[in-house]
């Protein structure tokens, strides 16, 4: 699988949100505004991308030459944490409005099963750097599309009138399952 494959399939076919059901809580938790959904995105695309390259390059050059694959999930997690850290940071100096309404979403990307899963992927593959990057921006975009298409619909949904059992969270829950039934149709596009 080429570069451009694996970007069109972490995107679309085997989307961590829609079809690995990876990154759920911040997928709910997130979602409810357009404007905090494209700050998560955009959070977690820089985490995701830096967090894999790094840890690839740990996997390579340490764990791997001094047989130490069983470090691997603390390490991967310290070098995600150290990131989101510095992703907190920044946020707060640049934006301190969307600082606030990403809460206690922002932190909680350390724990974000995405990026650990788009490390760990990447060396069960057994992607070069290249193919690595392309997995971790393939995964990136297609995270922060699910989140934006949910937030998108979600404002719309506040709009109308649903019945009261299903206002808020459980017509997001039946639009989530929804929306990874749509997905399912890009199956076979690679």
């Amino acid at each position: 699988m080429n570069a451009f494959q694996i970007i069109i399939s972490t995107i679309f076919v085997n989307n961590y949100v829609f079809s690995q059901f990876l990154g759920i809580c911040p997928f709910l938790g997130v979602s409810s505004k357009v404007e905090t959904a494209t700050g998560m995105a955009a959070a977690v695309t820089f985490v995701v991308t830096i967090a894999s390259v790094i840890t690839w390059g740990i996997q390579k050059a340490i764990l791997d030459v001094y047989n130490l694959q069983y470090l691997q999930t603390i390490v991967f997690i310290l070098v995600i944490a150290s990131l989101v850290q510095f992703v907190e940071m920044v946020i707060k100096k640049l934006s301190p409005a969307l600082y606030q309404a990403m809460g206690v979403f922002l932190p909680l990307i350390t724990t974000n099963c995405v990026v650990l899963g788009v490390a760990i992927i990447n060396i069960q593959n057994d992607y070069s750097l290249f193919k690595t990057v392309a997995n971790a921006l393939g995964a990136s975009i297609g995270f922060g599309l699910a989140l934006i298409l949910m937030s998108s619909l979600r404002e719309r949904l506040e709009l109308i009138d649903v019945p009261k059992p299903l206002k808020g969270f459980p017509l997001a829950l039946i639009a989530a399952g929804l929306m990874s039934i749509a997905f399912t149709g890009f199956a076979g596009l690679v």
